[in-house]
C-alpha cells in the first residue's frame, strides 16, 4: 500500500511541476502578469479542487453510513433516507458555493 501512495505522489508532483513550467512560458509570452492575478487563479483552482474532493468524500461516507443503517434495520429506511438526502443536498450546495467563489476569483484574472 505504501508503494501505491508513493507512486501516486510522484505522478501528482510531476504533473503539477510540468503544468507550472508551461504556465510560466505562457505568462512570459503575454508580457507577464501581476502576482495578484496569479494568486487569484491559483486560489480558484485550489478552491474547486478541494471542494470537489471534500464533497465527494463526504457524500460517499454519508451514503455508506445510511446504507449500512438501512441494511441493519430495513424498517427504518424511510427515517434514514430523508435525512440522508437532505445531508447530500447540503454537501452539494457547499461544493457549488466553492465553485461560485472559484468563478468569481477567476473573473478577477
Amino acid at each position: 500500500m505504501s508503494k501505491n501512495k508513493l507512486a501516486l505522489a510522484t505522478i501528482a508532483l510531476s504533473t503539477l511541476a510540468s503544468s507550472t513550467a508551461f504556465a510560466q512560458e505562457g505568462a512570459a509570452a503575454q508580457g507577464g502578469g501581476s502576482t495578484a492575478q496569479a494568486m487569484a487563479a491559483l486560489g480558484a483552482g485550489l478552491a474547486i479542487g478541494l471542494a470537489v474532493i471534500g464533497g465527494g468524500l463526504g457524500q460517499g461516507r454519508a451514503a455508506a453510513a445510511a446504507l449500512e443503517g438501512i441494511s441493519r434495520n430495513p424498517g427504518a429506511a424511510p427515517r434514514i433516507q430523508t435525512p440522508m438526502i437532505l445531508g447530500l443536498a447540503l454537501i452539494e450546495s457547499l461544493v457549488l458555493f466553492a465553485f461560485l467563489i472559484a468563478f468569481q476569483l477567476q473573473g478577477k484574472v
